[in-house]
């Protein structure tokens, strides 16, 4: 950031009174501007002890599989986020069950939320960002391929829950 969106004036990193963390702060009317972690929330997205996943046609990672998620959207919830995420990625209408997983990425300022699902029919296809879209069973997923870690981290505890017929909430912290 380098200009106020107020009034147009240079901003200066500096820690605010009261504060300890370095803000950028506008020179002239002292608006402080706020750079906080995004939250990219999706959904394991079950059909008949399979799971959704799409192969993605945009950067980063392009190509690999992954759960359809994406950044969140101002006025939504975290599960109104994952179920636009999963219509617009792989044109699946899903129900959400419960969060999952929450992983903290430090490192890129963002924070993943997947919650388990499933799919309302069978329909799916590939959305805009999506080359396609396909349903694995735990043995079929490509696990080489798979665009975040994440997603992998997300699958296994999922995976793992599914084994042990009770689904739990699992926190984990990415350092990239």
């Amino acid at each position: 950031m380098k200009f106020c969106n107020l009034c147009g004036a240079p901003l200066i990193l500096l820690v605010p009174p009261g504060d300890n963390f370095p803000r950028h702060v506008c020179s002239v009317c002292g608006e402080i501007h706020y750079r906080n972690p995004k939250l990219v929330v999706g959904c394991i997205a079950e059909w008949n002890e399979r799971i959704l996943l799409c192969r993605r046609a945009i950067e980063p990672r392009h190509g690999r599989w992954t759960l359809p998620a994406g950044f969140m959207e101002n006025g939504e919830t975290t599960q109104q986020g994952a179920v636009r995420e999963t219509c617009e990625e792989a044109c699946a209408r899903v129900e959400i069950d419960a969060l999952a997983s929450l992983i903290s990425i430090p490192a890129f300022d963002q924070v993943h939320l997947f919650y388990r699902g499933r799919l309302v029919d069978g329909d799916f296809g590939a959305g805009a960002e999506s080359l396609e879209s396909a349903l694995f069973t735990e043995a079929d997923i490509p696990w080489s391929e798979i665009a975040f870690q994440s997603v992998t981290f997300a699958l296994r505890a999922y995976f793992a829950d599914r084994t042990a017929g009770r689904f739990l909430l699992h926190e984990h912290d990415l350092h990239c």
